[in-house]
């Protein structure tokens, strides 16, 4: 990962990470304070992670899961992982 001007770069996984975690988030409906809260972090924290710059743990992304009703491979791979 590179930066620019001291910014660090965007890690690829939590960028697609964070872009299905928007993707399902809105699709099911539930606004960002929710899943924050889930995640026990600040929205502010919540709207950068769903952009690629903030990382997020196997815990939170499976308090995600759970929040948004989805298997956990929903958030970390595009095909089931069965």
């Amino acid at each position: 990962m590179g930066s620019v001007l001291g910014f660090p770069g965007i890690d690829p996984h939590d960028a697609a990470v964070g872009a299905r975690l928007k993707h399902w988030r809105e699709q099911r409906g539930v606004d960002i304070d929710a899943v924050a809260a889930a995640l026990k972090i600040t929205p502010e924290e919540e709207r950068r992670a769903e952009a690629g710059r903030a990382h997020l743990t196997t815990l939170q992304i499976a308090a995600a899961t759970r929040t948004l009703r989805l298997p956990m491979w929903a958030l970390v791979s595009d095909r089931p992982a069965y």
